[in-house]
């Protein structure tokens, strides 16, 4: 019986063994099994920032009264722009039109989207599946800017008309290959300007527009749970992995040099930030760590496959300490309640990482990864290009989202809580519920 079962075993090892060249390679020639298997890794790491990830990491710096809205504002952004994927967004921002500035309706509830087409080395549907979850994170970051005093029908309006004529349009611009800054030359890996210049400057602008939270800068408002949020950002640092590594589309050296500088900046820009803090209050703080730590993810994104260590440690050093700056001086200076400092670390670090990548991409700096200025261009040109898109994007971005904030409050008879919803929390005047039973 032993041996019978020696004899099947070794048969079933052969048989494998036998189908693993069929399983890399794939029915189909230009299908690639390695490219693939990463990408449905990096595809599940980047919903993961989301939901839990940026989930949790929001919802412990809130009140505990908010905290619920808090964690369903996510969900339910995950929810809404999965169906707006599917129904429209991402034929707009990747469908075949030869159009600069949409890719057009062609690809509709995914048509054309089958088990044979391909983008790369990787099934289309896959692909797709990957842009999704940038398209779900996006809207969800804009959240910290009108944490604890936006109603949830207004966020949800907004978030889905934001989606439809920002993030889908300017992922066209940047990232499809008939996209006018895409055309241009751009250099944007990841998302430095499609993801946290767009969400940061919508940040600003509805922090503007929605006001201040009452008690802002009058009355302590600390974080009720810094252990969440401490979890939610350890849940942030390694799905960014997927977020920039991922975005090599393959399994290689690209991939293996963005992962690395992904992590070098992260470290670099919380021991800068940390260190800042302990000088200046003379104790290092929990929350000034994991902020500088997303400060430094946000800003190499955009320069995360074209920098090398050296360059991402430089970077995480500017991310840390300038966004550092630019979160005091936004508060306590202009005192602009962006209640969970997106702009400052998400859109200022977006335009530090999109400036960058035009100085740190030069190899004769000796800091790059291999793949330098679009073709044709040197420093100036290349920077200049990289102020072009800054611009472009911010400014159309701006534009739209205090349009869209409009319409959102003649629809849904103003945006934000009453006072006394607002004293009362989020969780109770919108879903309820408790977060915690007291």
């Amino acid at each position: 019986m032993l041996k019978t079962i020696k004899i099947v075993s070794s048969i079933t090892w052969l048989s494998a063994l036998c189908l693993l060249p069929a399983f890399a390679l794939g029915s189909d020639d230009s299908l690639n099994g390695a490219d693939t298997a990463w990408l449905l890794s990096a595809t599940a790491l980047v919903l993961f920032m989301t939901v839990p990830g940026l989930s949790l990491f929001y919802a412990g710096l809130v009140a505990s009264k908010n905290v619920l809205s808090i964690l369903m504002q996510c969900f339910s952004i995950t929810a809404l722009i999965s169906v707006l994927w599917l129904l429209y967004g991402y034929s707009v921002a990747y469908g075949p039109a030869e159009n600069g500035f949409w890719g057009g309706l062609d690809k509709m509830l995914f048509n054309g989207v089958t088990l044979e087409s391909m983008v790369g080395s990787v099934p289309e549907s896959l692909y797709a599946a990957f842009q999704m979850t940038f398209a779900i994170i996006t809207p969800a970051l804009i959240v910290g800017a009108f944490a604890e005093r936006i109603k949830f029908s207004s966020m949800l309006l907004f978030v889905g008309l934001w989606s439809t004529f920002v993030y889908f349009p300017v992922s066209h611009w940047v990232w499809s290959s008939n996209g006018w800054l895409f055309q241009m030359g751009l250099i944007d890996f990841a998302g430095g300007i499609v993801v946290h210049v767009t969400a940061g400057v919508a940040a600003i602008i509805t922090a503007l527009m929605l006001g201040q939270r009452r008690g802002f800068l009058a009355v302590p408002m600390m974080p009720h749970n810094l252990t969440m949020t401490m979890t939610g950002a350890g849940m942030l640092w390694v799905g960014w992995f997927g977020f920039n590594a991922g975005s090599a589309l393959a399994a290689n050296g690209n991939a293996g040099m963005a992962l690395i500088v992904t992590h070098f900046s992260a470290a670099a820009g919380a021991l800068t930030w940390m260190s800042i803090e302990w000088i200046k209050h003379g104790k290092p703080s929990g929350l000034g760590a994991v902020t500088g730590m997303v400060a430094g993810l946000a800003t190499i994104t955009p320069a995360a496959g074209s920098v090398g260590p050296a360059g991402a440690l430089i970077i995480g050093i500017m991310a840390g300490g300038l966004c550092y700056l630019a979160t005091n001086f936004l508060k306590h200076k202009v005192k602009i309640d962006d209640s969970l400092d997106v702009f400052p670390v998400h859109g200022v670090g977006g335009i530090i990482g999109t400036l960058m990548a035009a100085v740190l991409v030069s190899g004769g700096l000796g800091v790059f990864s291999g793949n330098g200025y679009a073709e044709g261009m040197a420093m100036g040109s290349q920077m200049l290009v990289q102020i072009i898109g800054i611009v472009a994007v911010g400014l159309y971005t701006a534009a739209l989202t205090y349009i869209l904030l409009k319409i959102t409050g003649f629809a849904t008879n103003g945006i934000r809580v009453s006072a006394d919803e607002e004293q009362k929390g989020l969780d109770i005047s919108d879903h309820d519920e408790r977060g915690y039973m007291i």
